[in-house]
């Protein structure tokens, strides 16, 4: 299939390409709010017989939709190619993603936490598919220097919008217990009751409106391909396509590399993201007002670290912004599971264990803070640069079943990572040694991609810039 075939009819526009990142505004809430700072914690710690068996319980979770989108990835992204309209998949998991957004309100204290999870899994991969058809769009819409600039941005955008969202939360509708006033002194907007997490459940139900409302834009400017293929026939030759990329993998050991390194640094990266909010309310007992005061101080550092990493990697490369990151993490995760409420870093530095009072009152949740914003630092910059990187690799007729299958690399063993925490807590008791797994696969990656060329391979046809003069794209 000619790069020609698949061309759109008119040329990208800046409100076309702003448009396209606009998605990740859209689409990031659902994970900054709903799986790791409002909604994940409030399951853990409410909807569960005690702290491990919650985490074990929200890691499963995440394991069941890990395996899903495994198994559908690089065919849906074959099928993609095929059938071009990549906007229309993008609806059609929209549809589900929303569904399954408002009925978490139902998730009340004493509702089956098994129906909880799996609306939650499904609510997860239609997320995780729609970005996989995203992706897909992104070699068509820069030359390759532009390609991590737009990525970082992008990714930054997305991190704005869930920092946005958690501050209307915390400011407007979660009310304490105690006073029955928001962190800003007033009653909450919406009669929304704390003792029934209805402060916490809100999320789904304003997660999905926002979704709805800040996809539009792509929908109406971003120029989308199209062939004409009938969905029968686009099956049958998605499947033959599928197989024939895996045997082109196969025979490019850059890209191959790179996609080994990227699902097992990717695997720690998911578990850490769905996890890290949870332990946070675990080990200190945060509340909502707490923990997403702590998650927009890591959405405030992601977003300065994408802007500065937008840069950065058009100046040094995707291939050292990933290896930079992935070193933060390693040095983040060690000390958010070292840090306990008398010291940190396994007891080598002794902290004051008294309570000051206020929010993050004691020195351990100080000292977890700092770590935090190391993870918030590297977060967006080593996914968005490894978008980049891959997308410097190949060509853009063939973006939609090579980003289906670097999906896959980012999910194939996205559920090892959340089970063995899942499991390792489930069978010691202490939710610090299940997290402590997780380095484990920042270092396995780090390891892999040390060796891996950067590009990972010659694109086969040149990637062109679509846009009308956006070679100073910002």
């Amino acid at each position: 299939m000619s790069d020609a075939h698949l061309a759109p009819a008119e040329p990208v526009s800046r409100i076309g390409i702003w448009s396209w990142m606009g998605f990740d505004w859209a689409a990031q809430p659902f994970f900054t709010v709903v799986t790791t700072f409002i909604f994940g914690p409030y399951v853990v710690s409410r909807m569960a017989d005690d702290p491990a068996a919650g985490q074990a319980a929200w890691g499963y979770g995440i394991a069941v939709a890990g395996l899903m989108m495994a198994l559908l990835s690089p065919l849906l992204g074959a099928l993609a190619d095929q059938t071009g309209h990549r906007k229309r998949w993008i609806a059609g998991f929209a549809i589900l993603k929303v569904a399954c957004l408002l009925l978490l309100w139902f998730a009340a204290p004493g509702s089956s936490l098994l129906w909880v999870l799996l609306v939650f899994a499904l609510a997860t991969v239609a997320a995780e598919f729609s970005i996989v058809f995203n992706d897909a769009m992104l070699p068509r819409l820069a030359t390759p220097s532009e390609i991590g600039q737009i990525s970082n941005l992008a990714w930054g955008l997305g991190y704005a919008g869930g920092m946005l969202m958690l501050i209307f939360v915390i400011a407007f509708l979660a009310a304490s217990p105690q006073t029955g006033l928001t962190l800003i002194g007033i009653p909450p907007l919406l009669p929304l009751d704390p003792v029934q997490g209805e402060d916490a459940r809100i999320v789904g139900p304003l997660t999905a409106v926002w979704y709805l409302l800040f996809i539009l834009p792509m929908f109406l400017f971003t120029p989308d391909t199209h062939t004409g293929v009938p969905m029968r026939t686009a099956v049958h030759n998605g499947w033959a396509e599928l197989k024939s990329t895996v045997g082109e993998i196969r025979g490019q050991p850059g890209i191959l590399r790179f996609l080994v390194a990227r699902m097992i640094y990717q695997d720690g990266v998911n578990a850490l993201l769905a996890l890290g909010g949870t332990f946070a309310a675990l080990m200190f007992g945060w509340t909502v007002t707490e923990i997403g005061l702590f998650g927009i101080i890591l959405n405030i550092v992601a977003i300065a670290s994408c802007l500065l990493a937008s840069r950065l990697d058009r100046t040094f490369g995707s291939k050292r912004i990933v290896v930079v990151c992935l070193l933060l993490l390693c040095v983040a995760t060690v000390g958010i599971v070292s840090t306990a409420p008398d010291g940190t870093l396994f007891g080598l530095l002794p902290l004051d264990g008294v309570d000051n009072g206020g929010l993050f009152g004691t020195s351990a949740e100080k000292a977890y803070i700092l770590y935090g914003m190391l993870i918030g630092m590297a977060f967006g910059p080593v996914q968005a640069s490894s978008r980049a990187y891959f997308a410097r690799s190949i060509a853009p007729d063939e973006a939609g079943r090579y980003f289906g299958i670097y999906a896959l690399a980012g999910r194939a063993t996205s559920f090892v990572a959340p089970f063995l925490v899942a499991t390792v807590t489930a069978a010691s008791g202490s939710p610090a040694l299940g997290m402590a797994v997780i380095i484990l696969f920042f270092v396995g990656g780090l390891w892999i991609l040390a060796t891996t060329p950067y590009p990972a391979a010659p694109a086969k046809a040149p990637l062109r810039s679509l846009s009308a003069g956006n070679a100073a794209f910002p």
